[in-house]
């Protein structure tokens, strides 16, 4: 559905985008990550036709963004950062015009604002004036005019930006149900946004390609510690120095401790699970143990380890 080969973007003397190249399916989630920066906003501007790259090919459903401007834009529900809003328009003559816009025949014009009400919860604000909106019912007209023409692909950039917890649920749950039938790419600084959403993660550092691949993959390949945390209760000192000793324990950092309870943080090469030899060690010392957590990597260990420049 999206193709990207060697794309390149400069401002001037900058380089915004350097030589980056992915694909992505028809009915796949991307994920689209990366710092402030790094070039995220850039590459959906050319994708959506916004700007012409300064070199490399992007062609969508086949079609080049240098050759078919008009017909990829027809294909494409676009949400920018800064949401495109009238803010003195009433949320339904706005959602009428973008229709009119996209070419919506008038007789589909009513069937398409119900769904669009419908999907992004704008029935108690339609008559209201934009202007007069909370930030996350603008972000939710800004939905709406993205998805009124019913496009292939669409892409999001920071979607649920300023939504209360429960309308960002609701809003992942409307990306996970359009990305059934339809492509998206959805550009976020929030981790936690990717891992609830997306089938599929880019990262992207200064311009350039860091990571890509599926959440578990990108996990797997996260090269660093594994940590282990553990509670004891022990009237001894030298717990820490005692816990070294276990064969491929790398480093123990030792929390503040509360009388008999102390805490520590033991990082061990990847690949291994010690939990069982700690556990052994407890018992051979007499230590009471009060808590034992093997620590999973995280999209955000990923993120930060590619990103730390």
């Amino acid at each position: 559905m999206i193709k990207v080969s060697k794309l390149t973007k400069n401002y001037d003397e900058t380089v915004a985008v350097d030589n980056i190249s992915f694909e992505v399916k028809h009915g796949e989630i991307l994920g689209f990550l990366g710092p402030n920066g790094a070039g995220k906003t850039t590459t959906m501007k050319v994708l959506t036709c916004f700007m012409p790259p300064t070199s490399g090919d992007v062609t969508i459903a086949g079609m080049n963004v240098m050759e078919d401007s008009l017909s990829i834009r027809q294909q494409i529900g676009y949400l920018p950062e800064q949401n495109p809003l009238y803010q003195d328009m009433d949320v339904v003559d706005y959602l009428r015009f973008v229709a009119e816009l996209r070419g919506i025949p008038k007789e589909q014009h009513d069937s398409r604002l119900r769904r669009m009400m419908d999907v992004c919860g704008l029935e108690k604000v339609i008559s209201r004036s934009i202007g007069e909106l909370s930030k996350g019912y603008r972000q939710r007209v800004g939905l709406a005019q993205a998805m009124i023409h019913d496009p292939q692909i669409l892409i999001l950039d920071e979607p649920t930006s300023g939504l209360d917890p429960n309308q960002i649920v609701e809003i992942r749950n409307l990306i996970k149900e359009i990305g059934k039938e339809k492509t998206v790419i959805l550009s976020t600084h929030i981790l936690s946004e990717v891992q609830a959403t997306c089938d599929r993660a880019i990262i992207i550092d200064q311009g350039k390609i860091v990571a890509d691949g599926t959440l578990q993959d990108l996990q797997a390949a996260f090269h660093g510690m594994e940590r282990i945390t553990i509670e004891i209760k022990a009237p001894q000192n030298g717990c820490a120095e005692k816990l070294r000793t276990i064969e491929n324990v790398k480093q123990v950092n030792e929390g503040t401790p509360d009388g008999e309870i102390k805490c520590f943080t033991i990082e061990i090469e990847k690949g291994q699970d010690l939990r069982e030899q700690i556990f052994d060690l407890t018992v051979k010392e007499g230590w009471k143990l009060l808590e034992l957590h093997r620590e999973v990597t995280t999209l955000e260990d990923v993120f930060r380890q590619l990103t730390k420049g």
